[in-house]
């Protein structure tokens, strides 16, 4: 791809993000979700691969309906109330058939099954646009609409996207795939919450992106994309491999780590709003994302000498790590001190 589309596709994509957060009308709103997602299919099936036009075909097709389920919610609440404003989405049909939209464009349970199609199909770089700025928009229209939508369905939807998360990811040898469940596990625990304090949505939103983006820079440096590549990626570059380590302990969420801090308010939350039971469920579930995690810091890690390989080690390159991926490394793990701060603004 030509440095020249490249550059007109990332403009779309910045311009449909800043149409859809900052409209208040719901065919403004719309319209940046289209651009959006007309942007970022030729950087899925740039490659020209078989599994890449049927990614981008899969992302299509799904957004497709999901954009007509948007706008079929708005046209709805326009009909009965006379409103095109986002914030006054009252019908209780429209709001259902927004909350299926939403989680359609996210890939929320049970409207998940192509997201880790479409993001194995894609590059690294491309699968990290996929989970990090193409989530803006939809979770920006959740936060606006947040007053109006039904708890109880979320609720559901947000333990099936944890367990669903968790279950599918423990048996998967590709790091993309096993990406995409972790995402749709994080996006349990931000549903679950966006009626109690979207302000802690948006925050576990951030913290994910920066975690994740972290994770896809790193995979994309040393170049690996299979657990098997990952055994033997340490001789590439030990110091970024143990950085990788921390980063993916911090993306399960243990202490003390940057990850631990949404979950620790989120749980926070649920018990003052009498919902330990579901606080609990939710903090079960995470050991399963744990699991996957923990196996990933460990063939990035821990495989050094004399555990023994039937893999090919690769040589040792003195490239050095670029500064971005340094900042966001170290930031990615050691947020969890300003918590006292964070939660005075919330």
């Amino acid at each position: 791809m030509n440095p020249q589309a490249k550059l007109i596709f990332t403009l779309s994509l910045i311009l449909g993000t800043t149409i859809t957060i900052s409209s208040n009308h719901w065919i403004t709103a719309w319209a940046g979700l289209e651009i959006n997602t007309l942007a970022i299919l030729p950087l899925i099936s740039k490659s020209h691969h078989p599994r890449a036009i049927e990614a981008a075909t899969k992302y299509f097709l799904t957004q497709a309906a999901a954009s007509s389920l948007v706008l079929f919610s708005s046209m709805t609440n326009a009909w009965n109330t006379g409103q095109w404003d986002i914030t006054q989405l009252t019908h209780p049909t429209s709001c259902l058939i927004l909350t299926a939209a939403i989680a359609m464009k996210l890939g929320l349970a049970p409207f998940h099954f192509w997201f880790p199609e479409v993001l194995q199909g894609s590059p690294l770089t491309t699968g990290l646009l996929l989970s990090t700025i193409m989530k803006l928009p939809p979770i920006a229209l959740l936060y606006m609409t947040s007053h109006s939508l039904n708890p109880t369905l979320l609720t559901s939807m947000a333990i099936l996207s944890a367990a669903m998360g968790g279950w599918m990811g423990i048996n998967q040898t590709q790091i993309r795939k096993i990406l995409a469940f972790s995402s749709i596990s994080h996006l349990g625990w931000m549903a679950i919450i966006i009626t109690y304090s979207p302000k802690l949505t948006l925050l576990n939103f951030y913290l994910y992106a920066l975690m994740t983006t972290a994770v896809f820079l790193t995979l994309n440096s040393i170049n690996t994309s299979k657990l098997s590549t990952l055994m033997t990626s340490w001789t590439k570059a030990p110091a970024l491999n143990a950085m990788l380590l921390l980063t993916l302990l911090s993306l399960a969420g243990l202490p003390p780590l940057t990850g631990f801090l949404p979950k620790w308010l989120i749980i926070q939350e649920l018990t003052k709003q009498s919902m330990a039971p579901t606080a609990v469920a939710l903090s079960m579930l995470s050991l399963l994302g744990l699991f996957f995690y923990l196996r990933l810091a460990y063939c990035a890690t821990i495989t050094l000498p004399p555990h023994t390989t039937n893999h090919t080690k690769l040589w040792h390159t003195n490239k050095p790590t670029s500064t971005s991926i340094a900042i966001l490394t170290t930031v990615s793990v050691t947020l969890l001190p300003i918590s006292p701060m964070i939660t005075t603004m919330m």
